[in-house]
């Protein structure tokens, strides 16, 4: 079927889904009820998303899940240790009951929920619950958002310094600490998937290059005793990175280098290296800088491995509305597919390419990329 009559059916399609008079046949006829109603529920989450997320916060900052993982609680029990009125504790529980977050065990009586109890115990996800209100306040206005507009002020640029900084090794600790830490306590998340899918005691040094405070190498060093460990960023991460690994008793293994990735020269001697969540925070030319920069650092037998949020992922499909935003307000950045991140890195050297089944890709995925044996530089 050409292009033609596809578009002329999604047409007809748009007409009919876009009627009222379709929709309630559609909600009343047997055959079309399920689908109807389906579609209804998704357009309620578009339109009260916002309002969940809030549910979700006002929950992680009342540290109600931590309460009810104690032991189911009444209501008066939930509003004294809130510090709400009882009809301000009984709304938010209703909320939350209605997402999954707390369940009734009874009259005036709540425990965890499916989604609560999942969430309590993953504190990667709840610091970026914390996080979030930074990403609403630059999304009051998406259009002028969108258009640059000069009286949309992004926070996020502000959170993470380096985006715009024109000398970034020169920020102070002071100054990437907040994103050094939120970094720190999210990596667990991504480190578990990455783990899971990779067998890093086939190396025998890795080099974590933007590798902020060692969280992720902390989590492969675990999983591969032997690996010798290497990290790169900034000159004030670095030092974080120092004192976190000497505490978790890796500093005989370790090895720290601090500069900018994208105009110094890369340390050498690393068979594996490991870009978690950078990529996608640059622009293609400047991540073609990186890639380059890899490149000129890998032996030709050396591995690779871009580790972050990718665009048309199956089962992982939302996160295009997310990072597409979440890099929009940071100032710089976007989501890429996997061909995209191929394209770019072919460009920088690399040619043979391969996406590791993970169990979780919403929360990251993981390409395979080898540097190419005919590629002799720019």
């Amino acid at each position: 079927m050409g292009q033609f009559w596809r578009d002329r059916l999604r047409r007809i399609r748009d007409r009919l889904a876009s009627s009222p008079r379709f929709q309630r046949l559609a909600a009343k006829h047997p055959l079309t009820r399920k689908a109807a109603r389906r579609r209804a529920r998704a357009a309620l989450d578009l339109c009260a998303g916002f309002v969940y997320s809030q549910v979700l916060l006002a929950c992680v900052r009342l540290k109600l899940l931590d309460l009810l993982l104690e032991s189911p609680k009444s209501l008066a029990q939930i509003a004294e240790k809130t510090e709400l009125s009882p009809d301000a504790a009984s709304r938010l529980l209703d909320a939350a009951a209605s997402l999954g977050l707390v369940d009734r065990r009874g009259k005036d009586r709540y425990g965890l929920g499916d989604i609560g109890a999942a969430l309590v115990g993953n504190k990667a996800a709840l610091a970026l619950v914390e996080h979030q209100p930074m990403l609403y306040a630059d999304l009051a206005d998406p259009v002028a958002l969108l258009r640059g507009a000069e009286e949309a002020e992004p926070k996020l640029a502000d959170y993470w310094p380096y985006s715009a900084a024109e000398r970034p090794t020169e920020l102070t600790p002071e100054e990437v600490a907040p994103y050094s830490a939120l970094m720190a306590q999210s990596q667990p998340l991504v480190a578990q998937e990455v783990v899971g899918a990779y067998n890093f005691r086939r190396h025998r040094r890795i080099m974590d290059v933007g590798g902020g405070e060692g969280a992720f190498l902390e989590a492969v060093a675990a999983s591969a005793p032997r690996l010798e460990l290497m990290l790169f960023d900034l000159p004030a991460v670095v030092e974080r990175a120092r004192t976190r690994l000497e505490a978790a008793g890796l500093a005989k293994r370790a090895r720290f280098f601090s500069g900018s990735f994208l105009t110094d020269p890369l340390p050498v001697g690393a068979d594996v290296i490991t870009l978690v969540r950078i990529v996608h925070d640059h622009d293609d030319a400047t991540a073609l800088e990186l890639l380059r920069n890899v490149r000129r650092a890998l032996p030709r037998d050396g591995v690779l491995l871009i580790v972050e949020a990718m665009s048309g992922i199956e089962g992982a499909e939302p996160l295009d509305a997310y990072y597409g935003f979440y890099t929009l307000a940071m100032g710089r950045g976007e989501p890429r597919t996997v061909a995209e991140l191929q394209r770019i890195a072919k460009k920088a050297g690399f040619g043979r390419f391969r996406l590791l089944r993970n169990a979780m890709p919403i929360v990251a995925g993981i390409l395979v990329a080898r540097p190419d044996p005919d590629y002799h530089g720019p």
